[in-house]
């Protein structure tokens, strides 16, 4: 028995042959505490999506909200097949181990290129809105450069530095103290914006505001989605339980913090700036302002928080895929190193948040928080062979993510190349 699971948990599953025969599944649980795993889910699922919720209502206007709470609805249940999966077969332990479970290698190389590739975009996205939100802050005050480089540019690289050292860090329950100032981020920004609007003499527009548009509507829900894609984040959260029995629980307390505090951003923020509010809400705040420059900092503090723990599936993903002797800490912080460099020179090369996330939330988010836990748990079950009430519940979600993946990419493209 090696003393870490492959996820790079503390928690391992083991099954034990009997010379009798039977076979008894036992878990030996993990470090983290059910309030640190909420800290860590709930950083997990809050975060950057609250900026951009103000932006997708005004995009589909006050009906939006509708798909805002079916999302939600949807990814919670999802979660809890995820959890459902691991419980039917205790030898899972990552997100890809789903996968291969229900539909072998071709399920596990599927399950693991949407995961890997929708974190790693994620990421990046935290990048671009640290150098935007910095730039805007400071961009008029100070004069920077970098191999070249200039303004927002320099912002992702200063920023990079400092996330760097998180990305280095092993043990979830430090991490979890990270994610704290995440989830205490999220607060505080909801504040601020609040404050500024009752206080700071922004006030509210509800004149300008529109009950439904339509041409906008994919984009508003794609953003929806967006905001919940840390669906591959929770078997590792769920490995790394002292009592993983409990992990429902803290997906309800999860989700339903996440959900109240997403819904209340997107209608303070809309009524605050009506259709003209920008993919961040934060570079419509105006910068002299005491309660805006909280916002503004509160923004930069949640990506530093949140990219160790969203990059860490992908850093085992790699990890594991190397011969034992490459294991060792040298070789991989040598590898989060190159994974941080990388999405520096991605962000560097493609600086279109709103336009980025959109895109992450149609094609990838709704993938792997939405169709893929549907699909894995129906096959892992066996359910599909017979007819009843939840399967044609999970047959339903599966047809509004593939509705909203088809409809959403097709229009986040549109909006990238009218761009470039």
């Amino acid at each position: 028995m090696e003393p870490k699971s492959d996820d790079g948990s503390s928690n391992i599953r083991v099954r034990l042959l009997y010379n009798d025969g039977r076979i008894e599944d036992n878990t030996i649980s993990g470090p983290t505490s059910f309030s640190r795993t909420c800290f860590n889910g709930l950083n997990a699922l809050s975060g950057v999506g609250i900026l951009s919720v103000p932006y997708a209502l005004a995009s589909g206007g006050w009906l939006s909200l509708i798909f805002l709470f079916i999302i939600a609805i949807s990814t919670y249940y999802t979660s809890s097949l995820i959890q459902r999966c691991m419980d039917i077969d205790p030898t899972i332990r990552n997100y890809p181990d789903i996968g291969e479970r229900a539909f072998g290698t071709m399920g596990r190389m599927l399950v693991s290129t949407t995961m890997n590739v929708e974190l790693y975009m994620v990421v990046t996205g935290f990048l671009i809105l640290e150098g935007d939100n910095l730039q805007n802050l400071f961009g008029d005050h100070i004069q920077l450069q970098i191999f070249g480089l200039e303004g927002k540019q320099c912002f992702v690289i200063i920023i990079s530095l400092i996330i760097l050292p998180t990305v280095w860090l092993n043990n979830m329950s430090i991490l979890s103290y990270i994610s704290a100032t995440g989830v205490l981020a999220s607060i505080v920004l909801l504040a601020s914006i609040l404050w500024a609007a009752l206080f700071d003499g922004i006030g509210f527009q509800t004149s300008q505001t529109h009950f439904i548009n339509w041409k906008g509507m994919p984009t508003a829900i794609s953003l929806y989605a967006f905001c919940y894609c840390a669906h591959p984040v929770f078997p590792t959260l769920y490995t790394s339980m002292i009592n993983p029995k409990k992990f429902s629980k803290v997906m309800f307390v999860c989700f339903l913090l996440c959900t109240i505090s997403y819904a209340s951003m997107a209608i303070v923020g809309y009524l605050m700036f009506g259709p003209s509010v920008l993919s961040q809400i934060t570079l419509n705040l105006p910068t002299n302002k005491t309660s805006s420059k909280v916002a503004i900092y509160t923004t930069l503090v949640n990506p530093i928080a949140k990219y160790s723990l969203m990059i860490k599936p992908l850093e085992n993903s790699i990890e594991n895929q190397l011969p034992i002797h490459y294991k060792a800490r040298v070789c991989s912080l040598l590898i989060r190193t190159a994974l941080v460099i990388s999405t520096v020179i991605v962000a560097l090369a493609i600086p279109f948040f709103g336009y980025l996330m959109s895109l992450v939330g149609a094609f990838l988010s709704v993938t792997a928080s939405i169709v893929l836990p549907c699909l894995c748990f129906l096959k892992i079950s066996g359910i599909y062979q017979r007819l009843g009430f939840e399967q044609v519940f999970i047959v339903g979600i599966v047809i509004m993510g593939i509705a909203i993946m088809l409809v959403g990419t097709y229009t986040s493209v549109l909006q990238i190349i009218s761009h470039l």
